[in-house]
């Protein structure tokens, strides 16, 4: 049985393109969602994957409609494999079903997975070039130990709050919490 899968982006877009494709593909049942691609929780692609059983092919307009990086893309793919259940997008004719289609998706995956390794290549060459330069990473302190040391000073005075003491530094009490876990109980008086 072929499932489609139609998503527009915003309540405003309509989502009638990608039924009369996917009807004229053959899918006797479609979901349709309006969320945006980023979104991960899509109640509607989640129904029509429950709704799938083996043998059926989850049928998309477009890819884009199905995932928003090749990443998620894959991860989609795999998880419908396993499923054993197949994949196919109208626009771009992948169809994993088929020797060729599984070929071509197999390819996608190589290219994203070699692209992931060269950036991390990259990464981890530019962190030690800069560590080389005696650059350190990570984002700096919130507060210096100046600012540490102020805060111990006002937080012996108990008439001045933690809140206080964050907005005279310019930080958020979390950001004060993490320096002094206990509060001012951990202040030596």
């Amino acid at each position: 049985m072929l499932i489609g899968y139609a998503r527009v982006s915003s309540q405003d877009q309509n989502p009638q393109l990608q039924h009369d494709a996917l009807e004229k593909a053959g899918c006797e049942k479609i979901f349709t969602e309006k969320a945006s691609g980023a979104q991960r929780d899509r109640p509607q692609l989640l129904a029509a994957l429950e709704y799938m059983r083996a043998g059926d092919t989850l049928v998309v307009w477009k890819l884009d409609r199905l995932a928003r990086s090749l990443k998620q893309l894959i991860e989609t793919v795999e998880a419908l494999e396993q499923r054993e259940t197949g994949f196919k997008s109208l626009t771009e004719a992948i169809d994993t079903t088929t020797p060729g289609g599984k070929l071509v998706f197999h390819i996608f995956a190589a290219l994203a997975e070699f692209e992931r390794g060269i950036i991390r290549e990259r990464t981890h060459a530019g962190l030690a070039a800069a560590r080389a330069r005696g650059r350190t990473g990570g984002r700096p302190p919130a507060l210096s130990p100046e600012d540490v040391a102020v805060a111990r000073a006002l937080l012996r005075d108990p008439e001045i709050t933690m809140e206080q003491v964050a907005g005279r530094l310019g930080c958020s009490p979390s950001t004060l919490y993490r320096h002094f876990p206990g509060g001012r109980s951990i202040i030596a008086g």
